[in-house]
């Protein structure tokens, strides 16, 4: 039977350790791929797919990516979502026997990502682990590259843990596979990950060894399981130490505002709902921060805001304080401006892949924590002061990057020039001879020149050849005969050497050779202590993006006249002169118009906001939101005096979306999210519903309304902002003590319409939806038919409205607002709206004039009615029949033209 070639059943073996992953096999100076690897790999890279012979009659198919520049293949692959394990060669082919030695000595997945030019510097890259237990979730989320490692727990639904699981947007999910199942077939909707990878098995004695006892036994044991199973599949991937991932830090669900994945979106916190870029974001506005770990520590501030006063209270005293102190805060921000990005440099360090330009950049970072930490301490804040205190400026590890590194070295630490002379007494010794010999051989090529009388003799040098004399070739026939032995021939030249050339070629090489060695031997002893201390300046990193952050919050504030919210622990939200804090600093005009809020337990704890499109409810509703949420995270407020409680969760429903994978409408998506508000909903919690109800027919949308309004307002007692176009609904201020209705003013001149977008008390009358249908540029036949149209409507609702009215001013209103009759609306129409069999009690209609008198019959008791009269009496009867408070407009419409109908035909 036909076997396969060595080498390729050593790559079949190898591929079986990482079937789900494309295998880049190391041959010579190209990364190669076989069978299918080839295959998907040239589809996705788009590259030539080519064969080789394998030992099989058909040829294998191949493709493969030089060494050098593999990176940029392998980054094209994470960021589509694959994995790609790396094999290489760990055995020198020259003491082979046999196919050369390989191994897969890591496995990069979108999840563990350590290349700089891959990972976005201001935001985290997670990977997160899930697991279950005893009706709880435990979840792990750790970034490699920066030593993080977060846990948490979750309780009852899978919808909490997806909560969860989006407030660190992992890049890879991995978990338990029937957890993973179940997240995928149910919540993938809420997801935004690419990859999930499912495992099962952990290692309890690497989790143990990594982290102290006491810290373990601190965290639920669900929990402990997720940063057991993640640590676990790192350590299978990376191959690797993972000194770097110091700490776990636990914490409580509870300890954070809640907020879901669509609640996230709609708010635009991190990223626009249309472009999903940064601009435009509450992330965008607030991010002055200088280093790359103060924006990621600022992304993951605003993604959970405290819910801790005392932990609010303490970031608003620094921000006060930097907020007032002008030099002290431009100070401070000078000198982060030189800080690298320490949790990337040590994560590196740690890791094993830090160059001596890594070092460096620490050692020019560490030069500036003594000032940093001296502002802090001087700044005036108890909480700056407390950071300047815990502040290590690890001065040891400065003076080792000091003494050691050289101040301009290479990138690769295999070309020496990394070390300082005089730090290494053997290396300088070996420098020595060095230079002596390339100064030997300088002092060679000007006396070869003299005793052959040719200026051009030069001495070169090459890998393969070595110290070489070179000679053009018109100057050949003046060199004395037998002065050098050739060593090569060139097109242009002879190339010779000498005997003394080869011996002092010999010592020069053997010293450069040692040299480098030994260059590269005390740098990795340097980085292997320095990454000993890798906790201690992880700490000092953490400490650093705090005071960042603190003074990132003190700019913006500044900036935009923000002001310090009161943290109030009573129920009410009070706000005076509120601002939208990013549309106020797009427009920059400063047009933005403030309003108010007032929300009691007794008084406005729910707001009822009718009025016209455009006019700016939403953009009000997000607002109270926005303050609630920046307040919370220990950021001055857009407004002129904010008393703000502490908010639980906060709820959204803005915008039309739908789910067309899952077979739910824009309707359905919108209800599902007010069970969510209606299950989770507390009375500390935040809720804002724009445009309740619609997506369904009018009756219907203003009774679920109406029944989700009295659910909010009476069984939970939440704040609640609803906008609604049902006008009618304004009634509920009646009923519901703590309701209170208003609206956007309006200023109407002639056929110009103005929003002035102040928010006043009392409800609204129309929602000028034509006006903006105008100003959208729709054609004017169409805007001037749909203003007819609502002229009949509104005329045919205020008759409805008094049905003991005359019966002429129906006539008369309908022949006031028509052009021409209507068709009669179609059969499916009827259908769909039938007459209803309710039977409503209103007075007597007598209304005889209007159709006229014509041939007289009999009456009982000797006198006659006209035609006329007994047609008057039959349609009296229909309309005392009709269930007017319950029709729609359509209905009504349908009804009325069938009056008109039979009111025509019996005037004949």
């Amino acid at each position: 039977m036909t076997k396969y070639t060595p080498m390729i059943e050593q790559y079949l073996s190898i591929k079986a350790q990482a079937e789900d992953a494309f295998l880049l096999f190391r041959l010579g100076d190209f990364y190669e791929m076989f069978f299918e690897d080839a295959i998907k790999a040239s589809q996705e890279l788009e590259i030539t797919l080519t064969g080789r012979e394998g030992g099989m009659e058909e040829r294998i198919p191949m493709c493969g990516v030089p060494y050098h520049s593999a990176e940029s293949y392998i980054t094209r692959l994470i960021e589509k979502g694959y994995k790609v394990a790396i094999c290489e060669q760990v055995e020198d082919p020259a003491e082979a026997k046999g196919p050369v030695r390989r191994e897969i000595v890591r496995i990069v997945t979108p999840g563990t990502v350590m290349d700089g030019k891959t990972l976005g510097e201001t935001k985290n890259n997670f990977l997160v682990c899930v697991t279950s237990a005893d009706d709880q979730y435990g979840l792990a989320a750790c970034d490699l590259s920066t030593g993080e490692l977060f846990v948490t727990k979750t309780e009852d639904t899978l919808e909490q843990l997806v909560d969860e699981i989006n407030v660190y947007a992992p890049s890879e999910l991995i978990g338990q596979p029937e957890l993973l199942d179940k997240l995928q077939s149910s919540m993938s909707g809420w997801l935004t990950t690419k990859l999930f990878t499912a495992r099962s098995g952990m290692d309890e004695v690497l989790f143990e060894s990594q982290f102290p006892e006491e810290e373990r036994q601190a965290i639920p044991s669900v929990s402990r399981d997720a940063a057991s199973l993640l640590l676990s599949y790192l350590n299978e991937t990376q191959k690797r130490s993972l000194s770097h991932i110091t700490h776990i830090e636990a914490y409580d669900r509870q300890q954070h505002m809640t907020m879901d994945p669509f609640t996230r979106r709609n708010l635009e916190l991190t990223e626009t709902v249309r472009e999903r870029s940064k601009k435009g974001s509450l992330l965008w506005l607030l991010d002055r921060t200088v280093t790359s770990m103060g924006a990621r520590l600022l992304r993951r501030w605003i993604d959970k805001p405290l819910t801790s006063r005392d932990a609010i209270e303490q970031r608003l005293e620094a921000v006060d304080c930097l907020y007032n102190g002008l030099i002290v805060r431009e100070e401070l921000r000078q000198q982060l401006k030189e800080v690298y990005d320490l949790q990337r440099l040590v994560g590196r360090i740690s890791y094993g892949s830090a160059n001596a330009r890594d070092l460096l950049a620490l050692k020019l970072s560490l030069m500036q924590v003594p000032s940093v930490r001296q502002l802090c301490i001087s700044s005036g804040s108890a909480t700056l002061r407390t950071l300047g205190e815990t502040m290590d400026d690890c001065g040891d590890i400065l003076q080792w990057i000091g003494d050691a590194i050289a101040e301009e070295p290479p990138v690769s630490v295999r070309e020496g020039g990394l070390i300082k002379a005089g730090f290494h007494g053997r290396l300088d010794q070996l420098r020595e001879a060095s230079t002596n010999g390339k100064k030997w051989i300088a002092e060679l090529e000007r006396q070869e020149r003299e005793a052959t009388g040719i200026r051009s003799l030069k001495i070169g040098y090459n890998k393969i050849f070595g110290y070489y004399i070179e000679v053009t070739r018109s100057n050949l026939g003046s060199l004395p005969e037998n002065r050098y032995e050739r060593k090569q021939t060139l097109a242009n030249a002879e190339r010779f050497v000498t005997p003394e050339l080869k011996e002092k070629e010999a010592l020069i090489l053997e010293a450069e050779e040692k040299m480098v060695d030994l260059e590269y031997n005390l740098f990795i002893e340097l980085r292997n202590k320095l990454a000993g201390e890798v906790k201690r300046l992880q700490l000092l990193a953490e400490t650093i993006a705090t005071a960042d952050v603190l003074q990132s919050f003190a700019a913006v504030s500044a900036a935009y006249r923000y002001r310090k919210p009161e943290l109030s622990g009573q129920y009410e939200l009070n706000v005076e002169d509120g601002r939208h804090p990013v549309v106020e600093a797009i427009l920059k005009d400063g047009s933005f118009i403030a309003n108010d809020t007032q929300m009691a337990a007794d008084d406005g704890r729910v707001l009822l906001i009718t009025g016209p499109n455009m006019a700016g409810k939403s953009t009000y509703m997000r607002q109270v939101a926005m303050i609630c949420i920046m307040a919370q995270i220990g950021c001055f407020v857009p407004a002129e005096r904010a008393v703000v409680p502490i908010v639980d969760r906060i709820f959204t429903r803005i915008g039309a979306a739908d789910d067309l994978v899952g077979g739910q409408s824009t309707f359905m998506v919108e209800m599902m999210d007010i069970r969510t508000m209606t299950a989770k909903a507390t009375s500390h919690s935040l809720v804002i519903i724009d445009e309740l109800g619609r997506g369904t027919s009018t009756a219907e949308g203003m009774a679920i309304a109406q029944a989700v309004i009295e659910y909010l307002h009476d069984r939970i007692g939440c704040k609640t902002l609803v906008s609604t176009h049902f006008h009618e609904l304004a009634h509920l201020e009646e009923t519901m003590p703590a309701l209170r209705n208003h609206c956007m003013a309006v200023k109407e001149s002639g056929q110009d319409v103005t929003f002035l977008r102040k928010m006043i008390r009392g409800a609204a009358s129309t929602s000028y939806g034509i006006y903006c249908a105008r100003v959208a540029g729709l054609p004017d036949s169409i805007i001037d038919r749909a203003y007819d149209l609502l002229n009949r409507f509104e005329a045919i609702s205020s008759v409805l409205q008094s049905p003991g009215e005359a019966a002429a001013s129906v006539e008369e209103a309908l022949r006031q607002n028509e052009t021409k009759p209507s068709s009669p609306l179609s059969a499916a129409v009827q259908a769909e709206f039938p007459q209803p069999d309710r039977v409503m009690e209103v007075s007597p209609i007598v209304q005889l004039s209007l159709f006229g008198e014509g041939e007289k019959s009999d009456k009982p008791g000797g006198k006659t009615k006209t035609k006329s009269e007994l047609a008057a009496e039959k349609l009296v009867e229909q309309l005392k029949s009709a269930d007017l408070i319950n029709m729609t407009p359509l209905q009504a419409m349908n009804f009325l033209y069938e009056l008109k109908q039979k009111a025509s035909a019996d005037l004949k």
